[in-house]
């Protein structure tokens, strides 16, 4: 995509899309931020406020304009940000580099943590206004908050093409209420904007001691949804979500926590929502609503992105097979993953249930997305060196300064352990437990399905010594072996004593970039008459397809008719090796997963009528 050089109503409608999808978790922390800081502070003496708002103004200005905007996007895969895109970029497929496996794999699990508390910490916050309104209305807060998000997830399978074309104009009247609000509040105590100065949150941090470092945790609210910047680059441009960020988003977001300072300079409690106080009366109902509908939006937004994400993690092979529904022909984008959007659910009404209150989520949210930004930083250290070919002197200068804003953001959350802070890292932990596990099983699958490999002409010379019968039509074989006779066809021709008279065997191949060109992405070789072998790439943003596929194969002359093939599949089963497999444990994790995961010719959409599947044990 030319980002760079797309014409000036294009990037501003991808802008306005951008609002609505990418900004959501961002843009609603004012919802929560100020408060959870105050209630670490202890105290609304001016010093105190001047120094936080200005942590808040320039935490935004260094990790997000920065860092993500200024650095991070200049860094893409084809076209493709986020940590896994990042990850395959630097070449873990082409050199074994397994620390940087693991800092991404362990990166994008701690995402899956953050996608279950944004929800929950979003929808309760803004739920909690109601209160302001009405006291009597507290009771019914969490049930609410509850009801708001079991109907989030249980829309999902419906897609969201038609409501998200109101996701844009509907976080553009947000932002812009948020604005006009801190405009108000900055009114009332104009002496706010001194904060601008970074010299204040210097000043807090040098004489606040052990309290200030705490309050780090309660600042980093401000950027949590920072990532998506990164994350989201592929679906709108690096320009685009620049122009929305610097235009509209981040002046919003400086107005709005000056304005939620300068009330409390001027006197307003710190006790319960300091949001909803810069709100005249009149306007406090319409505000909850607003608030209400643009944390369903950012959460929305972190949804969709854990669908997106869980399909690059399937196509790059680190997660089991799931069913990846398309929702809308409008975009590729528009997908449904069942297996995640109900665990997400569970996990956030748990969650809500569990801490009943924003305020005591405030503990459990931070440290899942600080330490993804700490581990980004070291992607992009990485990145520098490979990709930028920075020396080594430069690269270390910028990411140093990166590594100490996020180490300090990371050790201060970590304070918040066992407040709650564990609960997204023993998510990320089952998550990135079940990555590593899978791989492990696929690779070990892979070694025993390569072993005493059977070559082509040794195998077609023995069908004719043996008079193996050859009935008519074509056979696709799906297998892992390229350079050689597949062990399916090996094994149904041992059973069955037969042959389809034209055979073609494919392989499928996951690339380290996120798409193919089409005239790319077929290799195709006939090492014997009527046989074909087909290798097949595709990028990890791509869902390979059997029925398009051997379209594309009839048109490179195999002959082949699409409609009257027959399929051929091996279903493993795994056991445990007696002697140098995978250890016990991992061996029956993987076989549970194996057994689980959708199968492969469903992935694959293999017409049903047409498939013969052929179960095989292996031993790992």
């Amino acid at each position: 995509m030319p980002r760079n050089k797309q014409p000036h109503p294009a990037s501003l409608a991808l802008s306005l899309g951008a609002l609505g999808v990418v900004f959501g978790d961002i843009g609603t922390s004012p919802l929560y931020t100020l408060k959870t800081v105050l209630d670490l502070t202890g105290g609304d003496h001016a010093p105190t406020i001047l120094g936080v708002v200005s942590l808040l103004t320039w935490t935004l200005i260094v990790v997000t304009s920065v860092k993500y905007a200024g650095f991070a996007m200049r860094i893409d895969n084809d076209g493709e940000g986020g940590i896994l895109a990042l990850m395959a970029l630097l070449g873990v497929k082409r050199y074994k580099r397994p620390l940087l496996v693991a800092i991404g794999l362990f990166g994008a699990a701690l995402i899956y943590g953050d996608g279950a508390i944004t929800p929950a910490i979003s929808v309760l916050s803004a739920l909690e206004g109601l209160t302001l309104f009405e006291r009597s209305l507290q009771p019914y807060v969490l049930p609410l908050a509850v009801a708001v998000l079991l109907a989030l997830f249980l829309v999902q399978p419906l897609g969201t093409a038609r409501i998200g074309r109101a996701f844009g104009p509907v976080m553009t009247l947000w932002f812009v209420t948020i604005a006009v609000l801190g405009i108000g509040g900055i009114a009332r105590h104009p002496a706010v904007l001194w904060a601008l100065n970074p010299w204040y949150a210097v000043e807090y941090l040098r004489h606040g001691g052990y309290g200030a470092f705490a309050v780090l945790g309660g600042v980093f609210l401000c950027v949590t949804g920072a990532e998506a910047l990164y994350a989201d680059m592929g679906h709108f441009g690096a320009r685009p979500i620049r122009l929305a960020w610097a235009g509209l988003v981040f002046p919003s977001l400086v107005l709005n926590y000056a304005g939620q300072g300068a009330i409390v300079l001027a006197g307003a409690p710190i006790e319960g929502n300091i949001f909803y106080r810069l709100c005249p009366g009149g306007w406090l109902m319409p505000l909850v609503l607003l608030s209400t509908v643009a944390t369903i939006i950012a959460s929305q937004a972190i949804i969709a992105g854990a669908f997106s994400m869980t399909r690059q993690a399937i196509q790059l092979g680190w997660m089991p097979r799931l069913k990846v529904a398309q929702t809308s022909d409008e975009g590729y984008g528009q997908i449904y993953v069942g297996t995640v959007n109900w665990l997400l659910m569970i996990a956030t009404v748990a969650l809500a249930l569990a801490f009943r209150k924003s305020d005591n989520l405030a503990g459990a949210y931070g440290i899942a997305v600080s330490a993804t930004m700490l581990l980004t930083t070291a992607l992009l250290y990485t990145a520098m060196r490979d990709i930028w070919k920075w020396s080594q002197a430069a690269s270390l200068a910028v990411a140093a300064v990166f590594f100490a804003v996020d180490g300090s953001f990371f050790a201060s959350n970590m304070l918040k352990l066992l407040e709650g802070g564990y609960v997204p890292l023993l998510l990320a932990a089952a998550v990135y437990a079940v990555m590593f596990i899978w791989h492990r099983g696929l690779v070990a699958i892979a070694r025993r399905v390569h072993e005493n490999p059977v070559p082509v002409a040794e195998f077609f010379a023995s069908i004719e010594r043996d008079r193996v019968a050859r009935v008519p039509g074509t056979a696709v074989f799906l297998t892992r072996v390229k350079d050689a006779t597949p062990p399916v066809m090996v094994w149904y021709v041992r059973h069955s004593h037969a042959l389809h008279e034209k055979v073609i065997a494919v392989t499928l191949e996951t690339a380290s970039v996120p798409r193919i060109a089409p005239e790319e992405r077929i290799q195709l070789a006939q090492p014997a008459p009527n046989f074909w072998i087909a290798s097949v790439c595709y990028g990890f943003m791509e869902r390979p397809d059997m029925p398009d596929l051997m379209r594309e194969l009839a048109a490179r002359g195999c002959g082949v008719v699409p409609e009257k093939l027959t399929y051929f599949v091996g279903s493993e089963r795994v056991v445990a090796r007696e002697r140098g497999g995978l250890p016990h444990w991992v061996e029956a994790i993987f076989s549970f997963l194996l057994r689980n995961a959708t199968h492969m010719p469903d992935y694959l959409n293999v017409p049903r009528d047409r498939l013969i599947d052929l179960g095989r044990q292996i031993s790992i």
